[in-house]
């Protein structure tokens, strides 16, 4: 992926072996058992992190997939580890919306994984909305845009599992908007139907921020966890956190964000 180093942008550049060991560290103090990640390279760089996690007897996954980016030239993917089989992998291809004077879809894609947990049932929505970064002067921070996606997104899930069915699934990711922000609200609720329900995470200081732009200074909560209804019930009381290990902003600009469920 294209990448700041030393001050300098370098593209198609790998992510430096500094930064690699640091996100091992985030990943095995927090030892998942699905850790879902946005901004993914090419496959090759994702069998490199689930191999550097095997060699150096990190956390054990068994399991991987990859999405790659829907837009042109889009090098941000989606992927997915696993200590859990899935049973099926979904890569929804309608999404299409009305945008400005022409047909769009969400840039990055939508990865939909099935899991059977138990008796259970359920499905995992990992997404990446677009950036607030924009070429168009009339949608300024790509507002319109992002919202867009999202509520094409919702309508996906929506048309699948509709609310009076009592659906089990977790939508989650970057959405690059703030907790009050138009694309949240398209998941959480319709009308007077709620679709999801989000969970409150917070580091060991009671903090929310998710991600620090460090050319700006500034803190934001971009990531989140969305469980339907029924999932929600599922949550283990206090296990949503956001990791704030040592020097885990050095090897990313996003903290880990997680929490257990009791199927």
């Amino acid at each position: 992926m294209d990448r700041i180093v030393s001050g300098r942008w370098q593209e198609d550049y790998p992510k430096p072996l500094k930064e690699r060991r640091i996100i091992r560290s985030v990943i095995n103090q927090t030892n998942p058992d699905i850790l879902a990640i946005q901004e993914m390279g090419e496959p090759v760089y994702l069998q490199e992190l689930w191999g550097d996690l095997n060699r150096t007897k990190g956390t054990q996954f068994k399991y991987s997939a990859w999405l790659s980016g829907q837009g042109d030239g889009e090098k941000r993917h989606l992927a997915l580890l696993s200590k859990i089989p899935f049973t099926k992998i979904e890569n929804p291809k309608d999404l299409s919306f009305k945008y400005f004077e022409g047909q769009r879809s969400p840039s990055r894609g939508l990865m939909e994984i099935e899991f059977k947990s138990g008796d259970t049932n359920w499905s995992l929505f990992n997404l990446h909305l677009k950036s607030k970064w924009t070429e168009r002067p009339d949608d300024p921070e790509a507002a319109i845009r992002r919202e867009k996606e999202a509520r094409a997104i919702r309508d996906y899930i929506r048309t699948k599992f509709p609310p009076y069915k009592d659906p089990y699934y977790l939508v989650l990711g970057d959405f690059n908007d703030h907790k009050n922000s138009a694309p949240l609200r398209r998941f959480l609720q319709v009308n007077n139907s709620t679709l999801t329900q989000m969970i409150q995470c917070s580091d060991q200081k009671g903090h929310f921020w998710t991600h620090y732009w460090d050319k700006q200074d500034s803190y934001s909560r971009f990531d989140y966890l969305l469980a339907s209804p029924h999932l929600f019930k599922k949550l283990v009381p206090d296990s949503a956190k956001i990791g704030g290990f040592h020097l885990c902003l050095l090897g990313s600009d996003h903290r880990i964000v997680f929490a257990d469920f009791n199927f």
